[in-house]
């Protein structure tokens, strides 16, 4: 593990400063008041590491199944990287590790980055979001459309409302070559493209419209988008490994080359670099999660603080807010960033897929907590993103059960024989008892049974719901080591430890 709670790791100290016997009653109230809130700490760092423990080996299992390349996760608490981790390899010898500062492609991500570089703009009272792009870009005006409509503006093409295409005329995201287009072409090809839809009635997702922000940025700063956003963004938060391109000088190297879908046989094609060129501000973006999960603590540190730090706190609440749902309310959009309601929790952030890589950046603002995945294949990392919110929530959910004398949960913890029925299965520590954990289900999550510990390696089944059921037992071998679990009478195999 790259980082635990370390924050919470501070605050478990502090009751240590300061020699109990120099304080006053008062004082030694305060010092209790301080070892319980470092207690509770203390258990928050725990929980937190056995979640992290079985996303790791969760993750992983996902990453062979699925035959990924390579993986790299961080989840924030707060302002702070909680945890983060490399899982596979990055090069084409598969012999480079995977690990936090890796760098991918992130595509769509971009776009958070191009829309905190527009509202930068309209804080200074630059642009106004209804206003037409024309009027900031005078050449980004679509062939005549007879349908009635409201003009495109910079907020429609933030929500992806405004009913521009998705792309701009070019076959940008056909291989094996990926011809994005120039600037140039771009311009030259807008006026020959008719809008799909009349604006503000149909939500369609557009690289172009974000194309056009980013114009825009470079247009009213006077500055070249990349520098601007260079400058501006990126180094006043510290994204060293973040950037408005592609490193193509470390390809290969700290940044993972990239591989595709998933073909019958098992196997994934190699993919070419590719140059986003025009198209950067809506998905040529490179970054590491290590550098996503900054950006997620520093939205988070911002909501909190109130103080002004590359946007104003009231702005950042704009652009989390929904300025768009569509007709049939199943899509709903802020500006530049998603907005939805996932089990009750409203998460933002954005996906990001290009040739050879996908990204997914999901923070829920109100739990203060955000998870970065980005991956050199073509699968789903919103899927991983869930499955490790959804095992930090699950365990910090877990009720402990009480420690029972003698019994170490490490010794039972392992990776168990499933065959012919299962894949093998994991066993893990887990609040006080122990969990099974598939490592080919896509819900680590869900149906969360435990194993309470009732001495002499007798452990109860309890499931998610609080039912007690069977009880299983532990086998040993001569020299005293746990080799296999018997339940229903049946015994499966310890293959080995953890």
């Amino acid at each position: 593990m790259k980082a635990i709670l370390k924050a919470g790791a501070a605050l478990a100290v502090l009751g240590m400063v300061v020699p109990a016997g120099a304080r006053s009653g008062g004082e030694r109230h305060a010092e209790a008041a301080d070892h319980q809130a470092a207690d509770g700490e203390a258990a928050k760092a725990a929980a937190l590491a056995e979640a992290m423990r079985a996303a790791e080996l969760w993750i992983e299992g996902q990453r062979q199944f699925r035959k990924i390349p390579a993986i790299s996760a961080a989840v924030v608490r707060g302002d702070e990287t909680v945890w983060s981790e490399g899982f596979g390899t990055t090069d084409r010898a598969k012999t480079l590790p995977a690990t936090p500062d890796t760098i991918y492609s992130i595509c769509s991500i971009s776009k958070l980055f191009t829309a905190v570089a527009l509202m930068q703009q309209w804080e200074q009272g630059k642009v106004a979001l209804d206003a037409p792009v024309s009027e900031y870009l005078p050449w980004a005006k679509l062939a005549d459309d007879p349908r009635e409509s409201v003009p495109v503006t910079l907020r429609g093409a933030l929500t992806h409302s405004a009913g521009l295409p998705r792309e701009s005329d070019f076959p940008y995201w056909t291989g094996p070559d990926f011809p994005f287009p120039t600037r140039d072409q771009i311009r030259a090809k807008i006026a020959s493209q008719a809008p799909l839809y009349p604006a503000a009635t149909t939500w369609q997702y557009s690289n172009l419209g974000l194309t056009l922000v980013g114009e825009t940025v470079e247009a009213v700063s006077g500055e070249p988008f990349t520098d601007y956003v260079t400058a501006n963004i990126l180094d006043p938060l510290g994204l060293d490994d973040t950037r408005p391109g592609i490193p193509a000088a470390l390809y290969g190297g700290q940044m993972a080359v990239g591989w595709g879908a998933l073909e019958p046989d098992g196997t994934r094609p190699q993919i070419a670099l590719f140059d986003p060129a025009g198209i950067t501000p809506a998905a040529g973006f490179s970054a590491s999660v290590a550098d996503l999960a900054k950006f997620a603590g520093w939205t988070m540190r911002l909501a909190k603080s109130g103080e002004r730090e590359v946007l104003r706190a009231s702005t950042l609440r704009e652009m989390q807010r929904v300025h768009y749902i569509s007709p049939d309310w199943e899509t709903s959009w802020g500006l530049g960033f998603s907005v939805r309601q996932e089990n009750g929790t409203t998460v933002v952030g954005h996906g990001g897929a290009c040739p050879g890589y996908r990204s997914a950046l999901m923070i829920a603002p109100k739990e203060e907590m955000g998870v970065a995945v980005a991956m050199n294949a073509m699968d789903d990392p919103g899927a991983f993103a869930r499955g490790i919110a959804a095992l930090v929530k699950a365990r910090g959910e877990a009720k402990p059960f009480d420690a029972v004398e003698g019994v170490d949960l490490s010794d039972y913890a392992g990776v168990y024989s499933g065959q012919p029925w299962s894949a093998d299965y994991m066993i893990v520590p887990w609040a006080g008892g122990l969990i099974w954990l598939a490592p080919d289900a896509d819900r680590p999550a869900r149906n969360l049974w435990r194993l309470k510990p009732l001495g002499g390696d007798r452990f109860r089944v309890v499931t998610d719901k609080g039912e007690k059921r069977d009880v299983v037992l532990f086998e040993r071998d001569r020299a005293g080591r746990v080799h296999a679990i018997r339940q229903h009478s049946n015994t499966s195999a310890r293959l080995r430890g953890l």
